[in-house]
């Protein structure tokens, strides 16, 4: 029977990048999933609750319950908003009477996009072409709160014509971390540097990630710098989307 799946385009890909969005509808459908992506949907509440609005966070939390209780899974093209749903949900709402028990649920249905591709529907290569070289940074969220590591590579390895070249420092932060970006602009500006220096170093065309927070952060900070390094979110790559 094809499994419904939830698909959480998350705020970024819906206001900044859509067709994150449409080639992770793409790669799920692909992968024998019925898709739905539900009107009612809204932030996830990571800013607030990261911010100590826990009142906020939590209204947040319902109504993304009250969106995605229906489905099979509930998937993300972030680790970041994934983990929230996953990994902070039912501490956002424990002691609530009426969503503890349902949080716990969402959580053990919620997926970053590679990792449900790979684990949950068992892909091992996708049908697409891309003639660049690519290294991959792992953002905090995916790596650190979901396990994400070896799932984007194994897919992104499956694309025709793609080389991959790896970063000195794969998994060190790029700086954006939502509100620490703006609590610690300084900070934040020298990681994406030192995150951009290493991709040069590799002499790869593309940086590509699993998450757009990272990924807008990197490719403002390389615009400013006058650097021509693409910087694409591996979906696109994956759905042969990447032009």
């Amino acid at each position: 029977m094809m499994p419904t799946v939830g698909l959480f385009v998350t705020c970024l890909v819906d206001l900044m990048r859509p067709q994150v969005g449409l080639a992770a509808a793409k790669l799920l459908t692909d992968a024998g999933c019925e898709v739905k992506v539900p009107r009612t949907q809204t932030c996830c509440g990571q800013p607030a609750w990261n911010s100590g609005d826990n009142a906020n966070a939590a209204a947040i939390a319902r109504n993304v319950i009250d969106a995605f209780e229906g489905f099979d899974y509930v998937v993300a093209p972030s680790g970041s908003c994934a983990g929230m749903l996953r990994r902070h949900y039912p501490k956002v709402l424990q002691g609530d009477e009426r969503y503890a028990q349902r949080a716990v649920a969402l959580a053990e249905r919620s997926y970053e996009l590679m990792s449900f591709l790979v684990r949950v529907r068992g892909v091992k290569s996708v049908s697409a072409s891309c003639a660049k070289s690519f290294c991959y940074h792992d953002s905090c969220s995916s790596l650190r709160e979901m396990g994400v590591r070896e799932e984007p590579r194994a897919l992104l390895s499956s694309v025709e014509g793609l080389e991959k070249r790896e970063l000195s420092d794969p998994d060190i932060c790029c700086g954006f971390g939502g509100l620490f970006s703006v609590k610690y602009p300084e900070i934040s500006e020298r990681m994406a540097d030192d995150k951009l220096a290493d991709a040069a170093a590799t002499g790869a065309s593309m940086l590509v990630g699993g998450d757009l927070g990272c990924l807008l952060h990197l490719a403002g900070r390389a615009h400013r710098k006058g650097m021509t390094l693409e910087v694409r979110h591996a979906a696109e790559i994956l759905a042969d989307q990447s032009e």
